[in-house]
């Protein structure tokens, strides 16, 4: 790494833009508990003024337009994006954060925005010696990081993602996004993203890991197709959610989440599970915990502590496949939050 890259990891200071949001609040505690500084920014002041007494000591900076965002970024080591839908935020909070020489991180499931970030902002993160990095959460980054550990560094085939949930309730950001996001869902065909309806591929059964047992999944793509697509090279890469769930999101009666632990956790437990065909070889990776939305906080802060300590691989505008030790990375993060089931290591030539 460049001296200038050095000098940035040297800071801890943190802006988490939607720092008031259900998500945005799990990632600052978990900033905290890293030893990390977290700055409390995001569009609402009165939001963010609400916020604040519960984390007395914490600079608050609230970013209502492009100028206070550029305001709100200065001097910081890298800049978490956890405010949607980021087919609105994710390109000016990239480029500020950018500007002010920060990693960038955001939590998009949105696949338009995760390609556009990847795209609008490859140059320049290079040129600035940061790593942009979209969709670094349970929809997105973890799938990838499960899929890069099996291939181990080998040629992919195939790729096929599982996402099983015993329930979702959706948070008010979550319903929001999905009414704003209205592009055809991708996924990966002959090597090539194409929309899903051209493939149409048929539901199927997923024996997933406990306690979610056997169930009926549909084709659902989110923004880990974009990521996969990047670097893994896979002829094809296809995503399932399981029903139920499905069904609970599309109810506008369903709640929003509600905790169950100390930590604001709700009772929710997930398993994904990723297969990939290397070889004519299948290689299975699961992880599995409690909380789509509590554990993309650690998902994240990994990710900020080991961008700020150097265990990179690469900078640029990139999938986490590509910058970390994806098989490390996962194991850092087990047994909690993650139960984690990876393939025994593959050399790498």
């Amino acid at each position: 790494m460049n001296s200038s890259t050095t000098h940035r990891s040297a800071r801890g200071r943190v802006v988490v833009y939607g720092a008031y949001g259900h998500t945005g609040r799990f990632v600052v505690a978990e900033l905290l508990r890293r030893g990390l500084e977290p700055v409390l920014s995001g569009r609402n002041a009165d939001r963010l003024a609400d916020l604040a007494p519960a984390h007395p000591g914490l600079e608050v900076r609230p970013a209502p337009d492009a100028r206070a965002l550029g305001r709100a970024v200065a001097g910081a080591a890298a800049v978490v994006n956890a405010a949607g839908p980021f087919l609105d935020t994710a390109g000016p909070v990239a480029a500020a954060a950018v500007a002010a020489g920060a990693h960038y991180l955001d939590v998009t499931a949105e696949q338009p925005a995760a390609a556009a970030t990847l795209r609008e902002h490859a140059a320049s993160a290079a040129a600035a010696g940061v790593a942009v990095l979209p969709a670094m959460a349970f929809y997105g980054g973890l799938a990838d990081l499960l899929a890069t550990a099996a291939a181990g560094g080998d040629p992919v085939q195939e790729v096929t993602v599982a996402v099983g949930l015993d329930g979702w309730r959706p948070t008010e950001g979550t319903r929001v996004t999905g009414e704003r996001n209205t592009a055809p869902r991708l996924l990966v065909e002959g090597g090539r993203l194409v929309r899903l309806e051209e493939v149409a591929p048929a539901g199927r059964d997923w024996d997933f890991p406990g306690p979610l047992g056997r169930q009926a999944t549909v084709p659902l793509p989110f923004s880990e197709i974009v990521l996969l697509h990047r670097h893994l090279g896979a002829d094809r890469i296809t995503s399932y959610l399981n029903e139920g769930p499905l069904a609970e999101l599309r109810d506008p009666a369903t709640p929003g989440p509600e905790a169950a632990d100390a930590t604001g956790r709700s009772a929710q437990r997930f398993a994904v599970d990723v297969r990939v065909r290397v070889e004519g070889t299948e290689r299975r990776a699961t992880a599995s915990g409690q909380d789509i939305y509590a554990v993309t906080a650690p998902l994240l802060a990994e990710a900020v502590v080991r961008l700020l300590d150097g265990r990179v691989r690469a900078v640029g505008a990139l999938a986490p496949g590509e910058v970390f030790d994806a098989a490390d990375f996962l194991s850092a993060l087990a047994p909690d939050p993650l139960a984690l089931t990876l393939p025994a290591a593959v050399p790498v030539p």
